[in-house]
């Protein structure tokens, strides 16, 4: 069973592994901690202390949170780190990438460095060109707008198909689960609140940020027509010297989980010498 954590009269779920130096995983919209099955024990097998999130009205944590922001995803995160004693790197998939932003630039003595994988950062001007040429970014757009629209889980199932270029092996078994999760009352609309905020927050906190960030795309990511386009943006929005990009070829929108040695080879140098001295 995942421990809980008590914000506002809400409950926060998560699970800590490992010995360590801290690292918060937070998963993306219609997910939960389950995202990480393969990265988050990895991590704590390499020595690190893992504190694996249900975002706020995902998986464990409860439902009848006031918002769904980055923001406020952002200040759960900053209070799992502060209970349970940072400084931590996060690691953010996401919307979650995007909460890992502001977290960083909001409580810079707690966060020492952020890995975003897929993230959702910056306002995302329409891409009617990449629409034209691009079918993978056609079709997820698609989806998710009827996600965001009309709820429907067919469509955030055929969004997920999409996203996953290449199924990870226990695919069939996590998608009924992914599937019977949002069937649960009131899951579907927690994922159509985060699905309309804007990441204006976290792209207006960029340049507020003080520690390395580490920027993860899929070439194959449905969300944008161009992944790589988007990271570069996302690093010259930062200071100077703070980012770095790294391109997964044949990813999608979940490299964690499609490709988890993948992400990990990139992770630990990263958290290695972010949190040498943690």
């Amino acid at each position: 069973m995942p421990e809980s954590l008590s914000i506002a009269g809400n409950n926060l779920a998560y699970e800590v592994t490992g010995h360590g130096p801290l690292v918060v995983l937070a998963h993306g919209i219609g997910d939960s901690r389950h995202s990480y099955r393969f990265l988050a024990p990895a991590l704590a097998g390499a020595g690190y202390r893992v504190a694996n999130v249900d975002i706020r009205g995902c998986g464990d944590s409860s439902l009848g949170w006031d918002g769904y922001s980055r923001t406020d995803i952002a200040g759960d995160l900053i209070a799992v780190v502060r209970h349970l004693g940072g400084p931590a790197v996060i690691i953010g998939q996401s919307i979650s990438g995007g909460a890992a932003t502001i977290a960083a630039a909001t409580a810079p003595d707690l966060i020492n460095g952020v890995i975003e994988l897929a993230p959702f950062t910056r306002v995302q001007p329409f891409d009617l060109g990449g629409l034209m040429r691009v079918k993978r970014f056609r079709t997820g757009y698609s989806q998710m707008g009827q996600v965001m629209v009309l709820g429907r889980l067919a469509s955030w199932k055929k969004y997920l198909d999409v996203a996953y270029p290449a199924k990870p092996a226990d695919w069939d078994a996590e998608l009924k689960r992914i599937e019977a999760k949002l069937s649960e009352p009131g899951r579907m609309k927690v994922l159509q609140a985060m699905c309309k905020t804007s990441p204006t927050d976290a792209g207006a906190q960029l340049a507020n940020v003080t520690c390395p960030v580490l920027i993860v795309e899929g070439s194959l990511d449905p969300d944008w027509a161009d992944p790589r386009a988007e990271g570069e943006k996302i690093i010259a929005d930062l200071p100077r010297g703070l980012g770095q990009l790294a391109v997964i070829e044949g990813a999608g929108h979940y490299p964690h989980a499609q490709t988890p040695d993948q992400v990990l080879a990139l992770a630990r140098p990263f958290l290695d010498k972010t949190l040498a001295n943690a």
